[in-house]
Parts: C-alpha cells; structure tokens; sequence
C-alpha cells in the first residue's frame, strides 16, 4: 500500500511539473508573440508607411526568426500585405486627387498667363520709349517661366503639353527652350542644322530640353556659360548640354538616370520640397514623343553633360539652316533712339521675348529677331490634348 501510494504521489509530482514546464512554455510563446506583435505596430507598419511615401528607410523584418515558420507569423504576414495593399490604394486615390486639383489648377494658372501674355504684347505694339519697353520684356520673360511650370506641372500629372501647328528648326527649338528660362543668356549655341523638329514632337521636345537648359544653368556659377552644340548621327540627331558646374553624386546620377527612363511611375509626392521635376518631367516626355535624355558624369568644362536624342522619325528638313520669321512674326523694321526695336505690324501668335534686365538692348538690335524667330516653337502651341494621342490624358 505505502508503494502504490509513493507511486501515486510520484506521478502527480510528475504531472505537476509537467504542467509547469508547459505552463512557462506558454507564456514564453505569448511573451515572444508579444513582442513580436508589438515590433509589428511600433516598427514594421510605421516604417512600410514611410516606405510608402518616398522616404529611404528599410522596413525590418521579423523580430523573433524562429517564429517564421509557424501559423501565427503568417498571419501576421498576411496582415502587413493587407496593410501594405491598403497603403498603396490609399495613396494611389490621394495621388488622382492631388493631380485633378493641380491639373484644374494649373489650367487656370495658364489662361491667366495666356491673357496677362496678349496683354504684354499690346502693349508692347503700343509703346516705343526703351525703358518701358525694358519692363515689358522682364516681365514678358517672367511670364514665360511661369507658364512653362505650370505646363510641366500639368504634363506631370497626365496632361499634353499641347499642339504645335508645324515643324520647327532644331535651332528655333533650343531658343525657344532657352526663353524659358531664367538665365537664358549665359546659354551659348555653338551649332547650326538644317534638321527640323517634327510637328508633333516640338513642344514636348522644347519642355524638355528647357529643363535640362534650367538645370543646367541652376547647378553652375553664375559668371559660366552653358555650351549647346548639335551631334549628327546616322541615326538621328543629339543636343548636347555641357556646363560647369558642380556635377551630380553617383546616388544622385542613378536616380536621375531612373527618371529619364520614363519608365517609372512618377509619385508627385515624391519629387521633394520644393518639387524637383526637371528630370522627371524629361522623362516623361521622352517616353511619350520617343525621344531620348541621358546624363553623363562629365563635361569637358568639369560639370556635368546632358544629351537629348532625337531619332529620324521625329526629325525632317527645313532646306535652311535658319529660316525667316513666319509671316505671322513680329518683325523688328527701325530701332528706337535707345537701341530697341519697333513693331510695325502686330502679330497673330504669341512672341516669346526675352529680357536682360535692362540692358538686353543696348547694341544688340538682332538679339530680338533671334528671340521672336524662338517663341515660334516656345509659345506656338495650343492648349489641348495632341490629336495624335487620342485626346484623352493617361
């Protein structure tokens, strides 16, 4: 009886720590489900949001590796691909919103500018005193660049840059180009061509190399000029960018590299503060009209090399190297006593001029033929979707 009864009692001695081992067990199984839930909503969600929105940050993986392979680690993986896939439709809505309202936006933005541009050029017709003139050309230029962001900002976000009503000279396309921008006059044209610039690719060939002109003459000293030259080819035509500024870091290189692409998907919540879109609006471009940007490590001044590439099915002949204004251009007859040029006649489209701050005029008449022979292809271009693309925005 005294053995059954030691066996007896040896058994629930055996049972009961039996029942603890497990009972620790559990609760380290549920301390380390703990945890492991606790790193999922401290660390792993919060950093797949900011993952989300462009930030360069790693989303960690699992806290605890051995729990990788048991029912409860799946499920939490099922519940951050739910999460992630939630994220991403959230922040796809946001960004059709977001390009709606700038879309909207920036349509308004362009008939203001359109009109205030017509009404720079009345007065331009109506007024011969230099200084007056002067200002009129400052703020025709500035105009001009605050029309070229609000249609990069459109063309962004799904929009055309519009319709060309004809074939322009490479030369005419990098003046138009250059007009757009602040520094224009420290751009340096060193080439000429008789190529043109097919109808349909001109304007979006002009927002693009305005860009690359831009960045050009941002990312240099002021005191430097930006070269352009044209590269023939058999295979088309380059326009080559070189400056002397302080070049690109090799991170910075490859992202730029990426955008020129126009293969990826352009987040405009992603382009910084304020919004870098130069590259990514050259991008773009180049993959809608079929030409193509590239950035080099080096120019031969010590900055950096940008190329456009445009193949023979975007170029045709102009027969001249510089043709003549259009019948419908401006023409600059007689001068002013300060060295500015008076209209004779008014002209039907839109002139691009361009303004050095006061002193652009002074012995240098032709620099006005030069600038009108460029708004041809920097502001010729209507409003509305390219026929060719089906009139409807991505």
């Amino acid at each position: 009886m005294d053995v059954a009864l030691w066996v007896a009692l040896a058994a629930i001695v055996v049972i009961l720590l039996a029942f603890l081992v497990s009972l620790q067990r559990l609760k380290f199984q549920i301390r380390l489900r703990d945890e492991e839930a606790h790193h999922l909503v401290t660390r792993r969600l919060p950093a797949l949001m900011d993952a989300e929105r462009g930030l360069p940050i790693d989303v960690p993986g699992p806290l605890r590796p051995n729990l990788a392979d048991t029912a409860f680690q799946h499920e939490l993986q099922t519940a951050i691909g739910q999460f992630a896939g939630f994220a991403d439709e959230t922040r796809q809505r946001a960004d059709r919103a977001a390009k709606a309202t700038l879309i909207s936006t920036m349509r308004g933005v362009q008939s203001l500018a359109n009109e205030q541009q017509l009404a720079i050029s009345e007065m331009q017709h109506e007024h011969d005193d230099p200084a007056v003139l002067a200002g009129l050309m400052k703020i025709d230029h500035a105009n001009s660049q605050l029309v070229r962001r609000a249609q990069a900002t459109a063309v962004l976000c799904g929009t055309w840059p519009g319709q060309q009503r004809s074939a322009a000279p490479v030369l005419d396309v990098v003046r138009g180009a250059t007009s757009r921008i602040r520094d224009y006059l420290r751009i340096e044209t060193h080439s000429e061509s008789e190529l043109a610039v097919t109808s349909r690719a001109v304007e979006p060939v002009v927002l693009a190399l305005a860009e690359l002109l831009d960045n050009a003459a941002r990312y240099s000293q002021p005191a430097t000029q930006v070269q352009v030259h044209f590269q023939p080819a058999h295979n088309g035509l380059s326009i080559v960018v070189d400056d002397a500024g302080v070049g690109m870091a090799p991170e910075a290189r490859e992202r730029a590299k990426a955008l020129l692409t126009g293969r990826e998907v352009v987040d405009i919540n992603k382009l910084g503060d304020p919004p870098q879109i130069g590259f990514a609006l050259a991008g773009v471009l180049a993959a809608r009209y079929g030409f193509k940007v590239f950035v080099e490590a080096a120019s031969p001044y010590g900055g950096m090399r940008a190329v456009l590439f445009l193949p023979n099915e975007l170029l045709t002949k102009t027969g001249t190297p510089a043709p003549a204004p259009a019948m419908n251009e401006p023409v600059a007859e007689q001068q002013t006593s300060g060295g500015l040029p008076k209209r004779q006649r008014r002209s039907t489209t839109v002139p691009a001029q361009a303004a050095e701050h006061g002193n652009w005029g002074r012995g240098k008449p032709s620099v006005m033929g030069a600038w009108q022979r460029g708004s041809l292809t920097g502001r010729g271009s209507e409003e509305k979707p390219d026929d060719e693309e089906g009139n409807t925005a991505p």
